[in-house]
């Protein structure tokens, strides 16, 4: 049967698994990396000379309450 002859009723009951980075090594894996780009953004952009960078991170802090200055 082609998808495009289910039923509503076997589309409602139809069960769809997607992959899902499991077990410690995915989660400890994607805690660095949001801690990397973190400091990334309030380090690294945040002191950059060219203005409009600088001026970008510097409202983002504003907004999320990160004392800058």
């Amino acid at each position: 049967m082609s998808p495009s002859q289910l039923t509503t009723a076997q589309l409602a009951n139809a069960e769809i698994t997607l992959p899902v980075a499991a077990g410690q090594v995915g989660r400890r894996s994607q805690a660095l990396m949001a801690m990397v780009l973190g400091v990334f953004v309030v380090g690294v952009v945040g002191f950059s000379h060219i203005d409009v960078v600088h001026n970008a991170a510097h409202d983002v802090r504003h907004s999320n309450a990160f004392p800058c200055h």
